[in-house]
């Protein structure tokens, strides 16, 4: 079970235990998308059926590459889980596993051109994740790839190897499905994009990549029922707590970090979960990442010696996977034998209390999380863990973590920008102040 180390206030606590009331109730801001907080034990065996019934029919057309389409909630929660449980060189060391790449979360040129080098000689499927179907991004993607598809093996059988996650009833992509014969599974109306981790969303591309997503929604399952109780034992509490009495300190950014690159998106998943439900009615704790022992020699000066105005929350692995151990070298010019024998992962634990002791020497308070191990269970744990610890956090703040309004800010400047029919006077207005 997650482990957090941090302290906090009474007040604090107090307060992050009447906002954990508050959400459970389901009477605060936003409560129409809570379906989230009932998915862990509800999720039906259908649902997973269907999600392994896919597997195996690409499986048996010999699928080597799937292409998931979709930004923000709709690719980082499955990114984040194939990175973490994959093998670091997996593309050579596993060649035989279906790989999962994805596309649509970024307008480049560049990257769209070579994902179809890339696809180009392999068998191709696609999960395509829109709830509306016209986000630019992966709207423009989708149409690349569904062309491509198309064009090689034709319509009929592009329709056995696109399947999209949408709404239940309306939206472009739905309506496009519909006609086409895709296979589709639902968005829930009630789970906001970057809450769906735990749906088909983030469950159809992590079991296609070869992962075990029923341990996933065990963990998430009995964080749920943890994370629940009105205690300032819970691991929920205790951080949402921590981390408002810390912002109420002066100190406005935080930044989460992890000793291990399998991590490296859970950081930007965080990123996006935090940032877009806190970040609103000018509050808000600025969410940022960093890679330790990496981005120590990069960041490392700023965070030790900067503006004191962070603080970190380090995301900590009590056990590793694999055992290395460091060899004895007869010349010994770098002076490292007396590490001879010893686990290199004994040496990273070190880094990491190290740094932990200087990093709050120097002002920089730090909160801890510890997985057990990094595997399907103690994700789903962690993804139940943040999200739960994000919507009593929000409700400590004050705001209310479910919507989103200041996206489509850059969306309008963008249509109006791109010409798109409808925003002529807003093309007007931007194009005379530039």
């Amino acid at each position: 079970m997650i482990k957090v180390y941090a302290a906090a206030q009474q007040s604090a606590l107090d307060r992050a235990v009447e906002a954990l009331e508050l959400l459970e109730s389901k009477n605060g801001l936003g409560n129409d998308f809570l379906g989230w907080l009932d998915l862990p034990e509800q999720t039906p065996e259908s649902i997973i059926s269907e999600c392994e019934q896919v597997a195996e029919n690409w499986k048996k057309k010999g699928v080597r590459v799937v292409v998931v389409i979709g930004i923000g909630g709709s690719y980082l929660g499955a990114k984040c889980a194939i990175e973490a449980l994959s093998h670091s060189f997996s593309a050579d060391v596993e060649p035989q596993k279906c790989r999962v790449v994805f596309a649509g979360y970024n307008l480049s040129q560049e990257y769209h051109s070579e994902l179809l080098d890339f696809i180009a000689d392999k068998s191709v499927a696609c999960v395509v994740i829109s709830k509306s179907g016209t986000t630019t991004e992966p709207a423009v993607a989708f149409r690349i790839i569904k062309e491509h598809i198309e064009n090689r093996y034709g319509k009929e059988e592009a329709a056995q190897r696109i399947v999209a996650v949408t709404d239940s009833s309306r939206g472009a992509l739905k309506t496009l499905s519909d006609g086409e014969g895709y296979k589709t599974f639902v968005i829930p109306d009630n789970v906001g994009g970057r809450f769906s981790v735990l749906t088909p969303v983030g469950l159809l591309p992590i079991l296609l990549a070869g992962f075990d997503i029923r341990k996933m929604l065990k963990g998430a399952a009995d964080m749920a029922r943890v994370s629940a109780e009105r205690s300032y034992e819970n691991p929920a509490v205790l951080y949402a707590a921590a981390r408002n009495e810390l912002y109420e300190q002066g100190k406005k950014i935080e930044i989460l970090v992890n000793y291990a690159p399998k991590l490296q998106y859970v950081g930007e998943w965080w990123k996006q979960l935090y940032g877009e439900s806190e970040g609103k009615d000018g509050k808000g704790i600025f969410p940022a990442s960093v890679n330790f022992t990496t981005d120590l020699h990069s960041m490392g000066q700023y965070i030790q010696d900067g503006e004191r105005i962070l603080f970190e929350t380090v995301l900590s692995v009590a056990n590793a996977s694999r055992e290395l151990k460091i060899n004895n070298d007869s010349s010994d010019l770098d002076g490292l034998n007396f590490l001879a024998g010893t686990d290199m992962e004994h040496c990273n634990k070190m880094a990491e209390l190290g740094t932990r002791i200087a990093h709050i020497d120097g002002g920089v308070p730090n909160l801890r999380i510890e997985i057990d191990r990094i595997d399907e269970y103690n994700l789903g744990e962690l993804f139940f863990f943040f999200e739960k610890a994000c919507g009593v956090s929000a409700y400590m703040l004050g705001v209310n973590p479910f919507d989103q309004p200041g996206v489509e800010a850059y969306k309008k400047n963008m249509f109006a920008l791109l010409d798109k029919p409808g925003y002529e006077e807003e093309s007007k207005k931007i194009r005379e102040l530039l």
